[in-house]
C-alpha cells in the first residue's frame, strides 16, 4: 500500500513540472505619445491676476509632481471633511471596491488551474452475495487526481487575462475616487458661487427698494412721473423674480453634497462654505506628457484592457492544439472500517491522456481571429483615451488662462457698472436725466456683479479640473489601500 501511494504522488506531482511554450504575444506596454507639450502654443509663465476673489495669478510648474490630497491645497478643513465623508460612505466608492475584490478573486480562482485538482470520495453500502448469499458492509474511499498539462500556455494565458481585469478594476477604482473627489469639489464650489449670487442679488433689492421709495417721495412732490414708479416697481419685480430660481438651485447642489457623503437629505445639511474661504492654488503642478499616461487612471483601465485582449489571443491560439491530462485515482474497499489500508483490497491508476481537435467546423479558427479583432478594437480604444486625455489637459490650460483674463475684465466692468450707477443715481436726483438712464445702469451694475462672482468660481473650477485631468495623484495617495499587481508586469510611476 505504500509503495502504491508513493509511485501515486510521485508521478501526478511530476506533471506538475511540466513545462511548455507560451503561445500569442507577450503584452507589452504602449509606447508614450511623441509630444513634448499639451497645446499648440507656449504657455505663459503665469496667468493674469485681478485684485479680488480668486485674482491670484497662477503659475504652471514644469514636470512637477501632483500631491495626493490636492484638495487640502484650497485651505478649507470643511471641504477636507466633505471629501473625507464621501470616499469612505460614498455608494459608488463601495461599489468600486467590491467590483476590486471580485476581480481579485477570480483571479486566485482562475490561477488555481495551474495546480492538480484533487478530489476525495467515500461510501457505505449494504450488500448481499450473489453466490453465499451472505450479507456484509461493504466501505469505500478513494482518491482522484487530474491535471491539465499547460504545454501551449492556454492556462497561463488565462490567468494573465484575468489578471488584466484585475488590474482594470483597481484603476475604475481609481477613476470613482478621482470623480467622486472632483464632484465634491465642484458642487461645493458651485454652491458657494449660487451663495454669492444670491447675497448679491440681495443687495441689488435693498438697493433697488431704497430707489423705489425715492422715487414715490418724489412723486408725491411731482418730480416724477407715474410711469418712473411703475418702471422701477417693475425692475424690482424682476430682480426679486431672479432669486427664488437661483435659491432653488443652491437647495439643490446642497442636497448632491449630502447626497454624494452617503447620506439623506433629510439626515442633516452641509456646512456652508464661501468663496471667501477658500484659497487659490498659485503653484500648480504640470506633468510632463509622457507620464500623463502612467498618471491617468481612465487611461491604465484601458491599457488593462487591452492587456486582456492581448493575452486572450494566447489562449485562443492554444486551444488549436492538442490538451495534455494526467489522472489517477486510489481506492480502497473493506467490509469493516478496522480493515482499510491493509493493502488487501487497494487499487490505483495513472492515466495520461490527449485530445487535439481534428475537426471543428472552423470554430477555433474563427474564435482566433476573433481575438485578434477584438485586440485591434482595444488598441484602437485605448488610442482613443489617450487622445481624449491629451485634450482634456489642453482644454484645462486654456481655460485657466482665459478664465483669468475674464475675472480681471468682469472686475472692471462691475466697477465701472457701479461708479456709472452712483453717478446716474447723482444726476436722476438732481434732475439732470430721465429715469430710463437710471434703469439701464442698474440692469447694467446688476448683470456685473452676478457676472463677476460666476468669474471668481470658474477659477476654482478651473483649477480642480487641471487636477483631474492629471490623474489626481492616486498614486501619492496614503488614505486607500495599495495596489498590488497580480502579472507583475504593471509600472507605476
Amino acid at each position: 500500500m505504500g509503495k502504491a501511494f508513493r509511485s501515486f504522488f510521485l508521478v501526478s506531482t511530476a506533471a506538475v513540472g511540466l513545462a511548455g511554450c507560451t503561445l500569442g504575444p507577450d503584452f507589452l506596454r504602449p509606447d508614450a505619445p511623441n509630444v513634448t507639450a499639451y497645446t499648440a502654443q507656449p504657455l505663459p509663465p503665469e496667468t493674469v491676476s485681478a485684485d479680488t476673489i480668486a485674482g491670484d495669478a497662477q503659475r504652471f510648474r514644469q514636470d512637477t509632481d501632483v500631491p495626493g490630497q490636492w484638495w487640502t491645497l484650497f485651505g478649507s478643513p470643511v471641504l477636507n471633511d466633505l471629501v473625507g465623508q464621501a470616499l469612505t460612505a460614498n455608494p459608488d466608492t463601495v461599489a468600486a471596491q467590491a467590483a476590486l475584490r471580485q476581480a481579485h478573486e477570480n483571479y486566485l480562482a482562475q490561477s488555481g488551474a495551474l495546480f492538480p485538482q484533487v478530489n476525495g470520495g467515500a461510501s457505505t453500502g449494504r450488500q448481499q452475495s450473489t453466490t453465499t448469499g451472505q450479507v456484509f458492509d461493504l466501505f469505500n474511499a478513494s482518491v482522484s487526481v487530474s491535471y491539465l498539462v499547460d504545454a501551449f500556455g492556454g492556462v497561463q494565458r488565462s490567468i494573465e487575462a484575468t489578471g488584466a481585469l484585475e488590474e482594470n478594476s483597481r484603476f475604475q477604482l481609481e477613476a470613482t475616487y478621482l470623480a467622486l473627489t472632483s464632484n465634491v469639489i465642484t458642487a461645493a464650489l458651485q454652491a458657494a458661487s449660487l451663495s454669492a449670487q444670491i447675497a448679491a442679488i440681495q443687495d441689488i433689492i435693498t438697493a433697488q427698494s431704497q430707489e423705489l421709495d425715492l422715487l414715490n417721495q418724489q412723486f408725491e412732490l411731482g418730480a416724477v412721473a407715474r410711469g418712473d414708479v411703475l418702471q422701477q416697481q417693475s425692475q424690482l419685480a424682476a430682480t426679486q423674480a431672479s432669486l427664488p430660481p437661483v435659491q432653488k438651485q443652491l437647495e439643490q447642489v446642497r442636497n448632491t453634497l449630502v447626497i454624494l457623503t452617503g447620506r439623506f437629505p433629510a439626515q442633516g445639511q452641509v456646512p456652508y462654505i464661501e468663496l471667501t474661504d477658500l484659497k487659490l492654488p498659485q503653484d500648480l503642478p504640470l506633468s510632463l506628457p509622457s507620464k500623463l499616461i502612467e498618471q491617468r487612471p481612465d487611461i491604465r483601465a484601458s491599457e488593462a484592457l487591452l492587456h486582456t485582449a492581448s493575452a486572450d489571443i494566447g489562449v485562443a491560439t492554444a486551444n488549436l492544439f492538442p490538451q495534455f491530462t494526467v489522472t489517477g485515482s486510489l481506492s480502497d474497499n473493506a467490509t469493516q472500517i478496522g480493515a482499510f489500508f491493509d493493502g488487501s483490497n487497494t487499487g490505483w491508476s495513472l492515466v495520461a491522456g490527449l485530445t487535439a481537435p481534428i475537426f471543428r467546423g472552423g470554430t477555433l479558427r474563427a474564435e482566433q481571429r476573433a481575438a485578434y479583432d477584438a485586440f485591434d478594437r482595444a488598441a484602437a480604444q485605448y488610442r482613443g483615451t489617450v487622445l481624449n486625455a491629451f485634450a482634456n489637459v489642453a482644454n484645462v490650460l486654456a481655460a485657466m488662462q482665459l478664465d483669468a483674463e475674464n475675472l480681471k475684465t468682469q472686475l472692471y466692468a462691475e466697477q465701472t457698472a457701479e461708479q456709472s450707477l452712483e453717478i446716474t443715481q447723482e444726476r436722476f436726483q438732481a434732475g439732470a436725466i430721465a429715469y430710463l438712464a437710471l434703469l439701464d445702469a442698474q440692469r447694467t451694475y446688476q448683470q456685473a456683479r452676478i457676472a463677476l462672482v460666476i468669474a471668481q468660481a470658474n477659477r476654482f473650477v478651473d483649477t480642480v479640473a487641471l487636477f483631474q485631468a492629471l490623474g489626481g495623484g492616486w498614486w501619492n495617495r496614503q488614505d486607500v489601500p495599495e495596489f498590488k499587481d497580480p502579472t507583475g508586469l504593471a509600472r507605476y510611476p
